[in-house]
């Protein structure tokens, strides 16, 4: 019985110890779940675009899609949301958001981290905060938008990326939906036996970045979540700085059902058209 019982010591250990290397060494593939192929493109919806390549390094590039509002402002004083994906999929799985930002107004570039789509490379968290800086040059240096006219937009994983780029450059707004406080907490979340702080080669720690800034902030997430717990969304709001709002949603992680749900789209546009009121 002794040995039996070391025996089965052993292999309990042995295969922590397995999961624990490989949720180390393999944390790349756990975090990031691009796609190469386009679901759809804007021309099947006649959506007028411009498809962006933006140099990221002296050999890559990382790919995006410019849409323009329909409307008569010039390029400089018109808002033009900068939209930052999650971890799956690629931008033609984000045109359902790119058709709401052009009805409320706004122009928005949609683009692609390195390994997405048709963007040269692989994903990091480095990489994702430096690809989303590039967009936003490209937005300043060739269109001539001014900074007071960008609104950062980012969705789950892409709230952390928007978060970080909100600290290094000035902007009029910030959205955070559907997002996490840390990948700490996801980490601890998703595989609560095992010593996760020590695991993590990611930080993607928007709970300590977000109350530094000072830009207005649009935090929204879905009480249906599945993924991502509706309380780290109140813990993202409660550490903003007014002037801020929270809406809550409804529907799962990756349904957008809230597209159409009035509450969200006011405040949405509020906060684009630089009218966003301070939490009551």
């Amino acid at each position: 019985m002794t040995r039996m019982l070391l025996w089965s010591v052993i292999v309990v250990a042995g295969a922590l110890l397995f999961i624990c290397v490989t949720l180390y060494f393999y944390q790349t593939k756990l975090v990031f779940y691009p796609t190469r192929e386009f679901a759809i493109t804007p021309s099947q919806l006649q959506l007028p675009y411009e498809d962006v390549y933006i140099n990221v390094t002296a050999k890559e590039r990382i790919h995006s899609w410019y849409f323009p509002a329909n409307n008569p402002d010039s390029v400089k004083d018109r808002p033009v949301v900068l939209f930052c994906h999650g971890n799956a999929g690629n931008i033609s799985h984000r045109l359902e958001t790119a058709e709401l930002i052009l009805h409320l107004g706004a122009s928005i570039l949609l683009f692609d981290y390195r390994g997405y789509g048709k963007s040269d490379g692989s994903p990091s968290e480095e990489n994702v905060y430096t690809d989303a800086k590039a967009c936003y040059n490209w937005l300043v240096e060739q269109k001539g938008v001014r900074p007071e006219n960008i609104i950062l937009f980012g969705r789950s994983l892409g709230g952390a990326v928007a978060i970080e780029l909100a600290r290094r450059v000035k902007c009029s707004g910030l959205v955070v939906e559907s997002s996490f406080t840390s990948a700490a907490e996801m980490g601890k979340k998703m595989f609560p036996l095992f010593p996760i702080k020590y695991l993590l080669r990611y930080k993607f720690d928007s709970i300590r970045k977000i109350g530094a800034l000072t830009c207005p902030v649009l935090v929204t997430h879905s009480l249906d979540d599945e993924i991502i717990p509706f309380e780290m969304g109140r813990q993202l709001f409660a550490v903003a700085n007014d002037p801020k709002q929270f809406v809550t949603l409804r529907g799962g992680h990756n349904e957008w059902e809230y597209f159409a749900d009035t509450a969200y789209t006011c405040v949405l546009s509020d906060l684009i058209h630089g009218r966003l009121s301070p939490s009551r």
